[in-house]
């Protein structure tokens, strides 16, 4: 759109205009308009690669999951259990294989709840079915400081209870 030639003056529009008319940053047309950067070689640690290929640690390592009597261990059993198998390896460089080959265990989310108990609202339609707890600490006349718990009912908001102690313990 940049380069069509306007049929009334006979000029191009112009980024500017484009870019104004259809509400874009001029800095973004710019950099679209840039080659794509070359992608970076892989870098790899340099040194030998260690007494096993990567192949053939990604297939001893598929190998060490799909033996395992559990499901979701990490890089670092997986690591102990090779070393105990008798290939020494880096866990860093086992975590790197796990990683590039798809074979770290799943992070766990916990189990699914229902709903929640009071469903977005914690006021109740009857009294005496919901209560809440709240303390507050305070000073007396004499310096002594003391605290005070109450217990308020969430559907009549009434104080339904009182408490006072020196401190403020669960005793």
């Amino acid at each position: 759109m940049i380069a069509v030639i306007s049929t009334s003056t006979g000029k191009a529009y112009g980024i500017s205009r484009v870019c104004r008319v259809w509400g874009l940053n001029r800095a973004s047309i710019y950099r679209s308009l840039q080659p794509a950067p070359p992608e970076p070689a892989v870098r790899r640690r340099p040194g030998p690669q260690g007494p096993m290929p990567d192949a053939a640690l990604v297939e001893e390592i598929s190998r060490v999951i799909t033996d395992s009597p559990f499901h979701g261990e990490g890089h670092r059993k997986i690591w102990a259990r090779l070393r105990y198998k008798g290939i020494r390896s880096s866990k860093a460089r086992v975590l790197r294989l796990m990683r590039e080959n798809g074979l770290c265990a799943k992070p766990c989310r916990g189990a699914r709840r229902g709903p929640r108990a009071h469903d977005e609202t914690i006021i109740p339609d009857t009294i005496d079915e919901m209560w809440g707890t709240d303390m507050t600490a305070t000073l007396l006349s004499t310096g002594q400081q003391v605290a005070v718990f109450i217990a308020v009912d969430h559907c009549s908001a009434a104080c339904v209870g009182i408490h006072a102690a020196a401190r403020g313990t669960r005793f």
